[in-house]
């Protein structure tokens, strides 16, 4: 490693420009129509698997009312759909319908074509690309060192 490199000082600049990077790429409105809430949700779900709301809500850390009502759009939407619970026949489980899988992936390409026309949008060189494109393996890997 670079002495001239100070540990702390990477770390805070990296913190800083993914922050900035994330909460903007969060901000601008991409096709797909899913609010924030709900494709937390949907994503959670799809995840996870069939399970119920009350369960969503504690892994969310939300109220029970707030993921019941954002699972309520999801399902009069046709993305989430309720079924008996196969082990207890009082209890109702949610599962992620083809449609819901359908705008997760909508959504996820939506925001890869954001970052695609913010890199080719000429404010990159060809040799930042290449160094965008070398530190993408390095931050997932720092992701999976945290």
């Amino acid at each position: 490693m670079n002495d001239d490199l100070d540990p702390e000082a990477v770390a805070s600049a990296l913190l800083a420009g993914i922050g900035v990077l994330v909460r903007r790429a969060r901000q601008v409105p991409v096709e797909g129509g899913l609010t924030m809430p709900e494709r937390s949700a949907l994503a959670r779900l799809d995840r996870t698997g069939p399970t119920t709301s009350s369960a969503l809500a504690r892994e969310a850390q939300i109220t029970a009312q707030a993921m019941g009502a954002t699972l309520n759009t999801l399902r009069t939407r046709g993305l989430v759909e309720r079924r008996p619970d196969p082990d207890d026949g009082r209890r109702v489980v949610l599962t992620v319908t083809d449609a819901g899988r359908q705008a997760l992936k909508d959504k996820r390409n939506g925001r890869v074509e954001l970052l695609a026309r913010a890199l080719t949008g000429g404010a990159f060189t060809p040799k930042e690309l290449e160094q965008l494109a070398a530190a993408a393996p390095l931050l997932e890997r720092l992701a999976q060192n945290i």
